[in-house]
């Protein structure tokens, strides 16, 4: 073996040491505690807390969305005479006051000054500035699930200011991370370790999107899937989903049991409608290529602006202000409709819901075709402005309301050109709100199961499902959270425990070299005799002393030889016997980890292996061990 090699897999083997050793003396088995999976002793506490978390998520959510509903009405609404359009689930009493003449310049003036109060208070904790979700991802990866707990307040004060004065985003992010900041700090209150904390994380995020979303299953399984591009946290599936079931169970009674939207009775399924599907999916992952562009070309622009951090959401609001409101002012009153909200400003469910059941302020034919389309791009050019500035508004609900709205311009689209009158636009409109999300967020079964759950109904599984796969593919290098990473592997919460499972699958007899015997020694072996042979053995760093049957008796380590060199003098009539240690052994069936603990247990490179007969086959090296982990690594790199 070469000098640069050993020096190389001597690193290596380092980096081995930290995982099997941790920093100190006797702290293996704590960590090898902490790389494990959940065992059942500690499943029932998880779930317990994990119940925890999905009452606190639950009552904090109806609260946000309470205080936030109440906000919009009374500055939007009353104020400066903007109406809504809401989703059927998004009306829950009659609003007796007389409406409000519409105020444009109020509108610009609020989201202006929205803006501001949402950057003053992220001041207090930046982490909090924009969707959400990619900060609670980081957390869950590079610190150990800990989220500050001062984000529960903060990220709540914030959105308000933001979503509460018409700023472009969705509810449901900043639950995500209002959610996972409660199961952090119920982690911290119960001083539980970083494997169940983050555990608790990921059941708060599920916990906070059932909260305001009212979808269950699909809040527990997005919670697991937007962690990684190619996989699922399993670890947290269980505590996910009783979270969820919790929170869904706090708000129900508040709220209420309907579904965020209204639809058809039924979506029949149409075997010759499927190539729409495919080309619908197509064309959604360029709109969503163009989203993408949009959103991180606007991040770019407001984080180069030379201003004080506070006053880019108040910038971004007064852009949108000048986009939005002649839009909505020309809108309406060319449809008599002065003040009516298009889905430009807010979450953009009501937009949706037009796109999927029509109303009499959609246009017919062509008209209402080109209305779609534009209301799509209006919202992607929104939401890029209010999230991208950095205001606290998430970025779920209008990714939902662009494919929403551009699967229902395509259905209508269909519908004229085709003449079936077995397409209803409404379908289209549902799998464009999933194909969208799913394909940029790259968590194409939860999208699959929420719009579902938003349908109220499976009629529209088998459409979903093949335009969610054609859009995972067309976006396979896109991504809409950066903090996205591909799988389990790669993130430093499990790369430990990684390493560990590839030690783990390899033996001790598929990793020695047995070139030539390993130079020996008998009990009285002189010390000037193993200076010299072991002058010989470059490779050799351990000397096993055996007796005239071949029987290992004890170790001598290069270490000691070279004290003994220097002391030649004083040490000239010395033994084998004398300088020996008892022996430290593994056999062929030992796997690598096994092998790797002995090694630093005893503080020996090198370890001979002894068949069961006790006779000795060679000796497993420490650069043996970090040679074959780096060829296991390198084999999983070329795979993706």
């Amino acid at each position: 073996m070469s000098t640069l090699s050993r020096v190389a897999s001597g690193r290596l083997f380092e980096r081995l040491k930290l995982v099997l050793h941790g920093p100190r003396r006797g702290a293996l088995l704590p960590l090898l505690a902490s790389s494990a999976p959940l065992d059942l002793r500690i499943v029932g506490r998880t779930l317990w807390h994990a119940a925890v978390v999905g009452v606190g998520a639950g009552l904090c959510g109806a609260a946000f969305f309470g205080a936030l509903e109440f906000l919009q009405h009374l500055l939007l609404e009353r104020f400066a005479g903007y109406s809504p359009l809401r989703a059927a689930g998004e009306v829950f009493e009659a609003d007796p006051h007389v409406p409000s003449p519409f105020r444009p310049w109020l509108v610009v003036l609020l989201l202006t000054g929205g803006g501001a109060a949402c950057g003053l208070i992220t001041r207090l904790a930046p982490e909090t500035r924009g969707g959400g979700g990619d900060a609670m991802i980081d957390a869950f990866h590079h610190r150990g699930g800990s989220i500050r707990a001062r984000v529960l307040w903060v990220k709540a004060l914030a959105s308000m200011a933001t979503l509460g004065t018409g700023g472009s985003g969705g509810r449901e992010g900043p639950t995500m991370q209002i959610g996972g900041a409660l199961g952090s700090l119920v982690a911290r209150v119960f001083e539980l370790g970083a494997r169940e904390r983050r555990v608790l994380l990921v059941a708060g995020v599920a916990a906070g999107i059932s909260a305001v979303f009212r979808t269950p299953l699909g809040a527990a399984l997005l919670a697991l899937e937007v962690l990684y591009k190619d996989g699922f946290e399993s670890d947290a599936l269980i505590p996910a989903v009783l979270a969820s079931v919790v929170a869904y169970s706090v708000v129900i009674p508040i709220f209420g049991e309907t579904t965020l939207l209204s639809h058809a009775a039924r979506f029949p399924f149409v075997l010759a409608h499927l190539p729409l599907f495919v080309l619908l999916a197509l064309l959604l992952a360029l709109w969503s290529w163009l989203f993408l562009r949009v959103y991180h070309a606007v991040q770019r622009r407001f984080a180069a602006l030379a201003v004080p951090d506070w006053s880019r959401p108040a910038l971004g609001g007064l852009a949108l202000g000048a986009l939005a409101v002649p839009f909505i002012t020309y809108v309406g009153e060319r449809l008599n409709a002065p003040g009516q909200g298009w889905g430009i400003l807010g979450g953009g469910y009501g937009a949706v819901q037009l796109a999927i059941s029509g109303s009499r302020l959609l246009p017919d034919g062509w008209s209402a075709v080109a209305m779609l389309a534009a209301l799509s791009l209006g919202k992607l050019l929104a939401a890029s402005l209010t999230i991208g500035s950095g205001g606290s508004a998430g970025d779920f609900a209008p990714s939902l309301a662009i494919g929403g709205l551009f699967g229902g311009a395509f259905g209508r689209a269909a519908q004229l050109l085709l003449h079936d009158p077995r397409i209803d636009a409404g379908a289209f409109a549902l799998v464009g709100m999933g194909t969208f999300y799913g394909g940029i967020a790259h968590v194409p079964l939860s999208a699959l199961v929420l719009v579902c759950e938003l349908a109220g109904n499976y009629d529209l599984l088998v459409p979903l499902m093949l335009a969610q796969g054609v859009a995972f593919i067309a976006l396979r290098n896109q991504s809409l959270y950066s903090s996205q990473l591909n799988a389990q592997r790669d993130s430093p919460a499990y790369r430990d425990a990684l390493l560990l499972d590839v030690l783990c699958a390899i033996r001790v007899q598929d990793s020695i070299k047995k070139p030539n015997a390993p130079v020996s020694f008998a009990l009285g072996t002189s010390t000037v005799d193993m200076i010299a042979h072991a002058g010989h053995a470059q490779d050799q760093d351990v000397f096993p002393v055996l007796d005239e049957n071949g029987k290992l008796l004890g170790l001598v380590s290069s270490a000691t030889l070279r004290v003994a060199a220097a002391e030649l003098n004083n040490t000239g009539w010395t033994l084998a016997a004398d300088l020996m240690q008892a022996p430290v052994v593994v056999s062929p069936e030992d796997n690598l980890r096994v092998a790797s603990e002995r090694m630093l247990e005893s503080s020996l490179p090198q370890l001979p292996v002894l068949n069961a007969e006790g006779q000795l086959l060679g000796l497993i090296d420490e650069r043996d061990v970090a040679n074959v982990y780096l060829r296991a690594a390198n084999r999983a790199e070329a795979f993706d």
